[in-house]
Formats: structure tokens, sequence, C-alpha cells
């Protein structure tokens, strides 16, 4: 749905009966419909109720590091060019020129300090400002009023440890308070040097015929299926020799259907502290991070997350092939919807700025060898996202329901846990899904208007971070220090 419609798309009676029962049924049976991962009514209203009204993320500062740098990023069908300005702001305006709608900008990335659309000529410098008009005197007798026909900046844009996040409801909660408690765990991957992170190289990208959600609820929780996806990694010595390594963890989630998995080393299993970081990364994060955050790193082996609703974290410690020794990395992953059995996957490789080359080159490598686009892992991920997401494509397979039963009965909260969040003693749990899933359906069951217009109240915050500033609003002067 784009940024430009103020109505609001209605639910089928069919969906509304879904979405009630699967509320219900994920909080009191702990299962969902399987009507909710191939439906193309679904995709419909998902895109304005959960991708209208979420913070999505959009890039990492470090990929707009100098003025005039730039990418384009998406939020579902809404295309944004992501740039950092003369003056060093970082705007985010939507990738259409304001004369007949044209794309402005071909290119994925660059830099460049105007934008010409390709269709008539308008111009417009990097900080969305219309600054030329072919033929302006001839056709519009020199009166057509620049300043009212300026690139649409996104209603809302924050960054948080350096990761750009926009939101298309001006009306939202601060990123800040979206991001609430997760936080907490975010910065145990993203805020452990002086010197920041940074991504290195431009994202892999590839196309899965396979439903966003998926890639989501695998990364928010699903420490499970590693002892039987990812069974031949630990035959050829690529992962922990124990298949049920995933096991030995903390399941966490948080509001806002938020969630991570904090995963050790298997018993009798020795394993360096700290992912085997760099001597210079261990004392810059001791200093930086609380000290119950050091501990939940310290003995630490996989990270995965999912910052709802489509950007999944994972900072794993594997091996890139059967001989080599386990070396750390840090990935982010973008699940941007193509439509209902169709998305297209972003993987970032992110280091810290002052780790030694070696660190940054072995990372890279065993990155590329793991969770690249050919990686070992991705395939087997993605071979069950697609084949998933064909099967219940069908009449009679939309009608049925999957089980989130894990743990029921058996695991209950750790009141030991030093993070925030509800935590679970073993990361084979469901919770994490189900807090996503339950995050999902209020929103796709929540009735009210859309609108672009900004309200005072609703203005990004002072939580933004990062280098220079962020511009907030369209068509006003207000920006945020960062």
């Amino acid at each position: 749905m784009s940024v430009t419609e103020e109505h609001q798309s209605q639910l089928s009676d069919k969906l509304r009966h879904n979405l009630e029962k699967g509320l219900h049924d994920v909080q009191a049976k702990w299962t969902v419909p399987t009507a909710f991962l191939n439906d193309p009514e679904v995709h419909d209203v998902e895109r304005e109720r959960v991708f209208g009204r979420s913070w999505v993320y959009l890039a990492h500062e470090s990929e707009i590091a100098k003025p005039g740098d730039y990418v384009v990023r998406y939020i579902a069908e809404d295309q944004f060019i992501v740039t950092r300005g003369e003056d060093g702001n970082v705007r985010a305006h939507l990738n259409s020129c304001r004369h007949r709608g044209m794309q402005i900008c071909r290119a994925e990335m660059g830099n460049a300090s105007h934008f010409r659309c390709p269709y008539h000529g308008w111009t417009y410098n990097n900080g969305g400002k219309l600054v030329g008009v072919p033929a302006g005197k001839e056709g519009y007798d020199n009166k057509l009023e620049k300043a009212d026909w300026n690139l649409r900046s996104i209603p809302q844009l924050d960054t948080y440890k350096g990761m750009i996040f926009g939101c298309l409801d001006p009306h939202a909660e601060s990123l800040s308070d979206y991001l609430g408690d997760f936080k907490f765990y975010l910065d145990i991957v993203m805020d452990r040097s002086d010197a920041g992170m940074e991504v290195v190289g431009a994202p892999q990208r590839w196309i899965v015929d396979a439903n966003w959600k998926l890639g989501s609820d695998n990364f928010v929780g699903d420490a499970y299926h590693t002892m039987m996806t990812h069974r031949s990694m630990v035959e050829l010595g690529m992962a922990p020799p124990d298949p049920m390594f995933a096991l030995y963890g903390e399941h966490v989630h948080t509001e806002h259907g938020h969630g991570i998995g904090i995963i050790g080393p298997p018993p009798g299993i020795p394993l360096p502290e700290f992912m085997g970081m760099p001597d210079n990364i261990i004392d810059e994060m001791k200093a930086r991070l609380k000290p119950e955050q050091v501990e939940i790193f310290r003995p630490n082996n996989f990270i995965h997350g999912n910052v709802f609703p489509n950007l999944s974290i994972g900072n794993f410690m594997v091996s890139k092939d059967h001989v080599s020794a386990p070396t750390a990395f840090l990935t982010l992953r973008l699940w941007h919807p193509l439509g209902p059995g169709k998305m297209e996957v972003y993987s970032f490789f992110l280091v810290e700025k002052d780790a030694p080359d070696w660190f940054k080159e072995e990372g890279y490598k065993t990155y590329l060898h793991t969770f690249g686009i050919s990686g070992a892992f991705e395939q087997d991920d993605a071979e069950n996202w697609r084949s998933i997401t064909r099967v219940l494509a069908g009449q009679f397979a939309r009608k049925g329901d999957l089980n989130y039963q894990m743990g029921r009965g058996a695991l209950t909260p750790d009141p030991d846990w030093p993070g925030p969040g509800v935590a679970y003693p073993m990361d084979y749990a469901e919770a994490n899904q189900r807090n996503f899933l339950e995050y999902w359906m209020e929103l796709m069951l929540e009735d009210r208007p859309v609108s672009d217009k900004p309200s005072e109240a609703h203005r990004s915050p002072n939580g933004a971070q990062g280098n220079g500033k962020v511009e907030a609003l369209a068509g006003t002067k207000e920006t945020v220090e960062a």
C-alpha cells in the first residue's frame, strides 16, 4: 500500500475470522493457521497494516558514509532513496518524480549530488529539493513554486547504533520505544566497538519463492531445525559435533514481536570466550556494555534474532570448511516481500571497523561459505522455505493448523536470566515465534485510518544515534541531532 493512500484496506469476513481464530489459538492452543503463509489477500493487507505501521530497517550508516552516498531500499512496494546530503543529514526520499511519478534514481547505490528524472528532466539535489525544471520560462512563465514540489520524504526516519529505520506511519511511536527492551540485545551485537560497525561491500541479494515470514520465523526463535536441517554441517565438521548444539541456549522475546536466541557451547565442547573476538574488541566491549551484557556474550557460540517485522540477525561462530577453525561473523538479513509466495533476501556482512584485517578477512570468507548466496547453511534454509510455501498454496492445505507447542507444559520462564524480556532456559522452544505471530495478527486486525499528515507528538525523537543528523519529516525544517 503506497504512502500516498489515506484509506485503509478492508478485511474480508473470511480473513478477519481466520485472524481472530488464529489470535485466539496462538494464545490458547499454541497453534497457527496455515492460511497465513501463502495467501494473496494476506499479502495485500499486511503491506499496509504491518509494513505500513512498523519501523522497517533500510540501511546501515556505513553504507552512506560520505556526503552524496545513497542506496535504494524498500518498504513493501514503496521505494526510497536513502542518502547522506551535502550537509551531513541522512534522509529518505520516495524514488518518484513529482511531475509524472517517474523513478528518478535508476541505480541501487552510488554517489550523486543531484537526481535528474529521465522523463522530463526535473532535477532534485540530494537533499530532496527541486532545483531544476527544463523550459521553466517557456512552460511555466517562471512561476512554478519549486519549493512545493520537492521529493516526498518518508514520514519518520531514525537510527539506532548505526542502523537506519523508516516508518510510513507519522503517528507511530518512536523508534526507541518500538525497539524497547530489545535494544539491550542489539547492543550486544552492534555496540562492541568504539569505532562502530561497518557493512563490507554491497549486500548480496537473491530471490526465493517463499513467504517472507518464514525467514523471520526461522531467525526469531527456531533453533530446533538445526538438528535435522543442518545436520550435514555437523557431519562435515563445520558446526559443533553435537547435532543438538542449538539446544544449549536462552530463548528470549520482548514486546512488538522481537525475539532472540543466545546459544552457548554444548557440554564438554570447549570454545573460546566471546566467540574468539580480537583482544582489542573484547577490551572495548567490556568498557561499552553493561556487566550483564558482557556475561551473556562471554560463553556465546550463536546468536539468532529478529527485529519485527523482517530484519534478522545472525552472529555465528562456525567453520568455513571442514579443516578450518571456527570464526565469528555478523550478518543482517532483510526479508523483502515481493508477493505472497516470493521474497527478495538482502544479506549484509558487518564487522567492527577497528578489528584487525585478519579477523575481517576470515569472517568474510566464513560468511560467504555458510550464509552467503551459495552458503551451505543458507541453501538448507531456503529449500525448506520454498517447500513450505509451495505445499501450503493448495486449497485443502490452507485449511489446516501448524503446531507451535514446543515447551508447552515443559518450560517455564527463567527467573535468573539477567536481561529483559521473557526468557526460557533452553533454545528448543517456540515462544519467540508465537510472540512474533501474535503481534503480526494484532496489527492485521487493528482497524484505524491511515494518514500522511504528521503529528507533533510523534515526530522523530532524540533517540537517533549515528553520524550527522537524521531528517525526520517531509516538508519540515526539523532535524534530529544524531
